[in-house]
């Protein structure tokens, strides 16, 4: 299938006009309607086989403008369709919806530092070259630390996993080049643990998600929200179905730093909302003014690619639309299909949530993030 260059995407948009459409009274919306610009690009990529459905939700002025749901929800057992209350494995985006936000509130409290050694907190981490590694280059991801731990050899469980990583090798010098590894959120979340003295789960949902009122958004789901899960592939001669996709955080039994998550839309929404009041929703603060800037402010790494802490800025993981939203925006993207983007400058957002590796593993979100992530970022940028 051939696919449309970045400017006939954008062209997509069209002229800008206002609109009262979705609670967006006095906002500016492209002239075919937010649908007219989204439907086009997610009944494409449905229609190429790379995805069986997405859930859209765009945000402008701090509130949302639009959201839908459009294609299946699931192709085997059963063909169902998608609807916005679906709640989806969100892969890599636990990295920076749990992990993330979780250390910087140890960081607010004073409890952990940003340039101290990961290793004093975890002394069997220093091993093999590690000693010096700060919490700050796991965040950047410039530890030197491999992509992920070894799934070549089996092994199973929270503590060998753990293991692994305390005894992993650098494949860089720290500091000295941009690897994107999990590894680095695995050893954070055990931090955050030797720290607080509760897991990743635990803590994210006590700091975090419960006083946010984000009631989808829960590692390893269970009893009647599993109605509302998206399945992704098949594995083992079954469908997984509120089971981490991610083979490292599924032998790590479900919980894990850099993957377990699951939740939906309008949970994204509400977290992406906190972020843009500055650590805030409707009068409950999770986080300071401060620690989100810090948390979301692009640093200068290695190769020229600028990240935040935990959070992508401008790199290969971002498609393009960096640029197509300010300077300041920044966001994340899922191994299942799931992206978040968020643009403090015009208070808006786009997240689209997909499973696209269901029920093959064969599907492919990268033209849909990367076609939806530019067309709402220009729309959204041509009226300022």
């Amino acid at each position: 299938m051939t696919f449309p260059n970045r400017r006939a995407v954008l062209g997509v948009a069209g002229a800008l006009t206002l609109s009262s459409c979705a609670g967006g009274r006095g906002l500016l919306r492209p002239s075919r309607g937010w649908n007219g610009l989204v439907q086009p690009i997610v009944e494409r990529e449905i229609a190429a086989g790379h995805v069986p459905g997405a859930v859209v939700s765009i945000g402008q002025g701090g509130r949302r403008v639009f959201e839908r749901a459009y294609g299946l929800k699931s192709v085997e057992p059963v063909r169902a369709p998608l609807d916005t209350a679906a709640v989806f494995d969100f892969a890599s985006l636990t990295k920076v919806v749990a992990t993330t936000p979780s250390v910087m509130a140890l960081i607010e409290d004073g409890a952990l530092s940003l340039d101290e050694p990961a290793a004093r907190w975890w002394p069997a981490f220093g091993a093999g070259g590690k000693g010096a590694i700060t919490v700050r280059q796991l965040m950047t991801h410039v530890s030197g630390l491999a992509p992920d731990l070894d799934l070549t050899a089996p092994w199973s469980g929270e503590a060998e996993g753990l293991a692994l990583a305390a005894a992993s090798q650098p494949v860089r010098p720290p500091g000295e080049a941009f690897v994107y590894s999990d590894i680095n959120f695995i050893v954070l979340a055990e931090l955050l643990r030797r720290v607080s003295g509760l897991g990743v789960d635990a803590f994210a949902a006590r700091r975090l998600f419960a006083p946010l009122r984000m009631r989808d958004t829960l590692f390893r789901p269970s009893g009647a929200i599993l109605q509302r899960v998206v399945p992704t592939a098949r594995f083992e001669g079954r469908i997984l179905l509120g089971e981490v996709h991610d083979p490292t955080a599924r032998r790590m039994g479900g919980v894990a730093g850099h993957a377990g998550l699951f939740s939906s839309a309008a949970d994204l929404e509400r977290y992406a909302r906190m972020l843009l009041n500055g650590g805030a929703l409707d009068g409950v603060r999770v986080l300071r003014p401060e620690t989100v800037a810090l948390m979301t402010g692009p640093n200068v790494l290695p190769g020229g690619v600028k990240r935040a802490l935990g959070w992508d800025v401008s790199s290969g993981y971002s498609s393009g639309y960096d640029k197509a939203f300010s300077a300041s925006s920044f966001g994340h993207t899922g191994y299942t299909g799931t992206m978040v983007w968020i643009d403090p400058a015009s208070r808006s957002w786009v997240i689209s949530l997909t499973s696209r590796l269901h029920p093959d593993s064969q599907g492919d979100a990268k033209f849909l993030r990367r076609d939806l992530g530019q067309a709402v970022g220009a729309a959204i940028r041509e009226q300022g």
